[in-house]
């Protein structure tokens, strides 16, 4: 694990070779990728939940002949 001096060795590197425009961008794509993973991740879950709580049991009945 690096420590804090290499660390900062690396932020200024990226800083130069990058510049703080794109640095700012790179940091705000990250974040929303990583958000967006999140909510698919969580959202998978979701909606087999709901198809099993919004089923009649009674209707599945009905349309039987």
């Amino acid at each position: 694990m690096p420590g804090p001096t290499e660390l900062i060795i690396i932020l200024v590197i990226l800083l130069v070779v990058f510049g703080t425009k794109k640095l700012k961008n790179m940091g705000t794509d990250l974040g929303s990728a990583i958000k967006g993973f999140k909510n698919a991740v969580s959202d998978e879950d979701k909606p087999a939940a709901t198809e099993t709580t919004e089923l009649d049991p009674d209707a599945t009945d009905k349309e039987k002949p």
